[in-house]
């Protein structure tokens, strides 16, 4: 029977985003294609260093260990989405086996954008480093973010996941915002809430991946009920400008 990703959370994660790749596109921009493919196979077996994505990905993995059958049965898979060829992409692979981190698919699209892909993988979230490869998966309806520069602390020790969400745009479509930046009349748009407190929004483009998150976090409960001293790892919060009278729907 084929592997199913159908119930499953998925994630899509650009290489840029999961590992640091600053010095081989400095070699890319600088010296030409030739150069870097050069590049990468003398380094090859340098492993790359952790991006900003790689702590975020890794305590998504962390939670298939709640799964009776986390080899066949993972509740998290996470697919790489590389605008590299297999040839040059091999050092990736390569990163990822060295990290030890449960990751078995990827795509390597050979300088195109990858997001295409988001579909057939049930891709839930794709994070990239690229705003305009986010910017184009955006306008297709399909569910990306942009991963920002910070500085990546990642404690190997904390497997915590804290997630905040915005609410109308990301959770909900963006209707309600329609509303307001359309008339610039928050009295209007209280109204519009108002009016429609009973009906519920339609999704927006995260709303998958919450739902697949709520999904993992009732693992988590069935885990407490069986191990008291259980402790949950999921922390989700949902951040929102509105205030009452827009807050009940």
């Amino acid at each position: 029977m084929a592997f199913s990703l159908e119930n499953r959370l998925v994630v899509g994660v650009a290489s840029s985003a999961m590992f640091d790749l600053t010095a081989a596109d400095s070699v890319f921009r600088s010296e030409g294609e030739e150069a870097y493919r050069a590049y990468q196979t003398r380094h090859l077996n340098d492993p790359l260093d952790k991006g900003i994505a790689f702590s975020f990905v890794r305590r998504l993995l962390t939670l298939n260990n709640l799964s009776e059958d986390p080899v066949h049965n993972p509740l998290v898979e996470v697919v790489l989405l590389s605008k590299n060829d297999p040839d040059t992409g091999l050092r990736v692979m390569k990163s990822i086996a060295h990290h030890q981190l449960q990751i078995t698919r990827a795509v390597f699209m050979s300088g195109q954008s990858p997001y295409a892909y988001i579909p057939a993988f049930n891709i839930s979230l794709f994070l990239s480093a690229n705003p305009l490869d986010v910017a184009d998966a955006i306008r297709l309806g399909l569910p990306a973010g942009v991963v920002l520069p910070s500085a990546m602390i990642d404690d190997e020790g904390d497997e915590m996941l804290r997630i905040a969400f915005d609410f109308d745009g990301v959770l909900a479509d963006d209707e309600s915002e329609t509303v307001f930046h359309s008339t610039k009349d928050l009295n209007k748009f209280n109204d519009h809430e108002v009016n429609k407190a009973s009906q519920p929004h339609n999704p927006g483009p995260l709303q998958s991946f919450l739902l697949r998150i709520a999904a993992i976090q009732a693992f988590e409960e069935q885990r407490k009920l069986k191990n008291k001293d259980y402790k949950n790892r999921i922390r989700v919060s949902v951040v929102t400008a509105r205030s009452a009278p827009a807050h009940e729907r």
